[in-house]
């Protein structure tokens, strides 16, 4: 049992280090024991959690597998990234429980937290309150939440948001630029959500190379999150000799990505 929550683990780490990293994995993109080889090479490179969903197709016996999987090879803390209710499950230790704000469809603002609150509790899931903003240009997830998404020129706009969020009680923000996005979510959008009094600031989306998640960490950013990346790293060297040969050069190549993120996020 943790002695201290979730929330707390991330806070000291981004009073340690600047910004905290989080591995997101998406348990519909692979195995659950080649998700759990991601998780501990996470672990190993010094990702602070590990999250754990998708836009689509992560809920179910393959999401509950996934998660026990990974609890196997690691301790970090896992928490849930749900597209939906569905996405929620009894073996993760927290859950981002956000309300995407500037979605058009009733079910992203309250409608799936209505449905999920009920198992989040009894589970003894933490949750986690969050404001989920989604940026131009959006991707996948900009078009599953049914989203007005903010303009990349329109800082203001995201912090109007980030701000409702907050005075509704939200302590985290999320600017999501969408998964494999080919831009990151503005330095300028996101040094002025920061400066408008966001308490823990989260960014997502496009985020490819070091030198865009220090940029992003540099402009305020308290936790940041890559996943393409790590996909990207794991297909390089799919096929590549015996199947053992193949699995253990995927985690080194996994594990040396995700040190580039996380030693580029640090003071």
């Amino acid at each position: 049992m943790r002695q201290i929550t979730v929330e707390q683990h991330l806070d000291y780490a981004i009073r340690r280090d600047g910004a905290a990293h989080l591995t997101l994995i998406d348990p519909d993109a692979q195995a659950p024991s080649a998700a759990s080889g991601i998780a501990e090479a996470a672990a190993k490179a010094g990702s602070s959690a590990i999250m754990i969903g998708g836009s689509v197709g992560a809920s179910g016996d393959i999401l509950d597998e996934t998660l026990r999987a990974i609890r196997e090879v690691t301790d970090l803390p896992t928490i849930l990234f749900p597209s939906s209710a569905c996405g929620l499950c009894r073996y993760a230790d927290a859950v981002f429980f956000m309300s995407l704000l500037n979605s058009r469809d009733v079910n992203y603002l309250i409608g799936n937290q209505v449905a999920g609150a009920k198992a989040v509790m009894e589970y003894g899931i933490e949750p986690i309150p969050m404001a989920y903003l989604i940026v131009e240009p959006g991707g996948t997830a900009g078009w599953v939440g049914d989203a007005k998404l903010i303009p990349r020129e329109k800082p203001e706009l995201a912090v109007a948001y980030s701000l409702a969020g907050r005075f509704l009680g939200m302590r985290y923000t999320y600017l999501e630029a969408g998964s494999g996005a080919s831009d990151p979510v503005p330095q300028e959008m996101i040094r002025a959500v920061k400066s408008a009094g966001c308490e823990t600031l989260v960014v997502g989306g496009g985020i490819r190379d070091a030198e865009t998640a220090r940029a992003a960490a540099r402009a305020g950013a308290d936790i940041i999150v890559t996943g393409t990346a790590v996909e990207e790293a794991s297909d390089m060297q799919s096929g590549i000799g015996s199947e053992i040969e193949s699995e253990t050069e995927t985690q080194i190549q996994i594990q040396k990505t995700i040190s580039k993120f996380v030693n580029a996020i640090k003071r």
